[in-house]
């Protein structure tokens, strides 16, 4: 990549640019592909898969969301918290059953389960502007990930779902960054992390 960013706030800008300028159809075949790649993923998850519901560029859809639970999975979405703490998770009910939530976002009607319901996820799908081949996650800036996902049980999937050309190999990383360990792309499916080159 040429004139590779330095900083996070760099990488985010050219990261987000990229996004805006991918065409609609594009968007949505690449969200089919994810959803095929998130069923496979959580095929042997043992117990809920914690997910999200996009929001402008990022990758995904209901279409996944609606999928996983027909697949006989409970799914769990975020709930941004009134004060600054790990998000809450509430039980994904259908499109019928969010509400507009803080910062734009879309969130669930059903009871609050409070932070730690993380701690039984079989599953963590995040949402990334980026990862890299070491498991570095950049994520929005907001901090929300980085006060959740220490609750999550000792060995918990935690997989970045990115379109393909936002799996670089190097971001910078802070010491509070949680490694992911895995990351799903449209076209590359779901691959362990680290990346190890043969």
């Amino acid at each position: 990549m040429v004139d590779t960013p330095v900083s996070k706030r760099d990488w985010r800008e050219r990261l987000l640019a990229g996004r805006r300028a991918v065409p609609a159809e594009v968007r949505a075949a690449e969200a089919k592909l994810l959803t095929a790649g998130a069923v496979a993923a959580a095929r042997d998850a043992a117990g809920p898969v914690c997910c999200y519901l996009p929001v402008g560029g990022e990758p995904g859809s209901l279409e996944l969301l609606d999928t996983l639970r027909d697949a006989g999975h409970r799914v769990l979405l975020p709930v941004v918290p009134a004060e600054r703490g790990p998000l809450d998770w509430a039980p994904y009910g259908g499109a019928g059953a969010l509400a507009d939530g803080p910062y734009r976002l879309r969130e669930p009607t059903t009871p609050r389960l409070g932070p730690s319901a993380v701690a039984g996820a079989g599953l963590v799908l995040l949402p990334a502007l980026a990862v890299d081949h070491l498991g570095v996650r950049l994520g929005r800036g907001a901090g929300w990930y980085d006060r959740t996902l220490p609750l999550a049980a000792p060995g918990t999937r935690l997989v970045a779902v990115v379109r393909d050309e936002e799996l670089v190999p190097r971001l910078p990383a802070e010491p509070h960054d949680a490694p992911m360990t895995g990351v799903l792309t449209p076209h590359g499916g779901l691959r362990n992390l680290p990346l190890v080159a043969h």
